[in-house]
């Protein structure tokens, strides 16, 4: 198992993305995830930096509909602390039990074709390109 750096025993550097974290989220948790990283603050800083980007900068993508997304991906790569930690912050956004069902229901229909259509080396319609 890997080790989990504490903010009490975190270098100045892994400190100053805890902070960062923990303003940007307006929270004082910091989860396992970022304990993880911070074995090697050089990666921490650098998945911080994308991940406050991409999930919470600018953008046309609503923040539920991000969530969203982030959880149909880790369903399909199979990350539980993705599923578990994403499901989690899209419930803050107004994830419901009805819809968490309907993008299960996709994420399985999506799954499902494309390995049809990878198996069967479906070439793609012209109309499609």
């Amino acid at each position: 198992m890997t080790n989990l750096i504490e903010y009490e025993t975190a270098s100045h550097e892994v400190r100053a993305v805890y902070d960062d974290i923990r303003a940007t989220r307006q929270t004082e948790y910091i989860n396992n995830f970022w304990k993880a990283l911070a074995n090697h603050p050089p990666t921490l800083w650098r998945t911080w930096e994308n991940l406050k980007e991409v999930m919470g900068g600018e953008g046309d993508i609503d923040p539920l509909t991000r969530e969203l997304i982030y959880i149909a991906v880790s369903v399909t790569n199979g990350c539980d602390y993705c599923i578990a930690s994403h499901t989690a912050a899209a419930r803050t956004k107004g994830l419901t039990e009805k819809v968490h069902g309907e993008l299960l229901a996709i994420v399985a229909a999506a799954n499902s074709t494309n390995r049809l259509a990878t198996g069967y080396q479906i070439p793609v319609d012209e109309q499609f390109r």
